[in-house]
């Protein structure tokens, strides 16, 4: 197991002193492009409007062979930049469903307003898809600070849209939200509110000031990654909030990391334990340490050929206090 790490905190490997097993894979997660219409101050991936790399046609058909190929995978989760404005999406969406896949969609809202996006709500209607959207705040103050001006209001429609197709009721139509903490300015540090009880206050304000429904929050912890890393290094915080993170880690969130069943994809067709690990270019490799692509994946003809998992310092982000994952808290 390969550990990055600096001199300030204990190695992940150590901290935890067994390797970080794979387990069964059950989940894709894609990430189509780095093309987004927005570039949120918290975005791990660094995606923009000047962002142009995306899937290609040939990756495309190798990833929708997989989910053809496999029926171990239960969840093809769908991220991005945008995921809907990257080549592939519409196509992988439909191949995962005819293929009776969970399909997730990580969308930011906004792209419901930008012009030839107009579709999509109806669209993830139709096609039943499982949307998770960032809210970092039920504020607008803290939500434009986080992610841009205007938004929170853009957010606060694309919901009631969502809603008026059923989306909070229909038991088919799932609408999940995503807290982020404020981006820490200081050593001030904190982990994320107790997310039982701040999808409670979510709920309340959002149905008594708009009257808007969403099924569950989930409460992300940020990892000094992409945009967030470069902040803390500018204000020298970096290796401070690392050491905040390590003193947090519980090791009950083990069982329950992301990484265990699940393959993230890029739009190049390279395969890594975990979108995190993705965006710090850390390969998911075979026993032999040849990396895995989506091509060898198809000619090896299983998915389970992962021993390890590979570990680094901002592991300490998904296991701190409760933990941390895609679906929120762990514990």
């Amino acid at each position: 197991m390969i550990t990055l790490n600096t001199n300030q905190v204990t190695p992940f490997d150590q901290k935890i002193k067994q390797p970080l097993n794979k387990q069964k894979i059950t989940v894709l997660q894609i990430n189509l492009g780095r093309r987004c219409n927005l570039a949120c101050n918290h975005c791990h991936v660094e995606a923009s409007p000047q962002r142009t790399e995306e899937l290609s046609p040939e990756i495309c058909q190798q990833l929708i062979e997989l989910i053809n190929r496999f029926p171990q995978i239960k969840t093809v989760d769908l991220t991005g930049g945008a995921p809907e404005m990257n080549y592939g999406f519409k196509s992988i969406v439909e191949a995962a469903k005819k293929a009776k896949k969970e399909v997730i969609v990580r969308s930011n809202l906004t792209i419901f307003f930008e012009q030839n996006f107009e579709y999509l709500p109806e669209y993830f209607a139709k096609y039943q898809l499982r949307v998770i959207a960032s809210l970092p705040c039920y504020l607008e103050e803290n939500v434009d600070k986080q992610r841009g001006k205007g938004v929170y209001n853009a957010s606060i429609h694309a919901i009631e849209k969502l809603n008026q197709l059923g989306y909070g009721n229909d038991p088919n139509l799932i609408l999940d939200l995503v807290y982020n903490p404020p981006i820490p300015s200081n050593e001030n540090f904190s982990l994320t509110p107790d997310q039982i009880n701040l999808e409670k206050d979510y709920k309340a304000f959002l149905k008594d000031n708009f009257d808007i429904k969403f099924n569950q929050l989930f409460t992300i912890t940020n990892l000094p990654i992409g945009r967030i890393k470069t902040y803390l290094k500018n204000k020298k915080l970096h290796d401070s909030y690392l050491q905040f993170l390590e003193s947090h880690y519980n090791p009950q969130t083990l069982d329950h990391v992301m990484c265990r069943n699940q393959l993230s994809i890029d739009y190049l067709g390279n395969i890594y334990d975990c979108d995190f690990n993705q965006m710090e270019n850390i390969s998911a490799t075979l026993p032999d340490g040849k990396s895995l692509t989506v091509k060898t994946l198809l000619e090896i003809g299983k998915l389970d050929v992962i021993n390890d998992i590979k570990t680094a310092d901002y592991c300490y982000g998904c296991t701190a206090g409760s933990g941390s994952s895609c679906g929120g808290s762990l514990i």
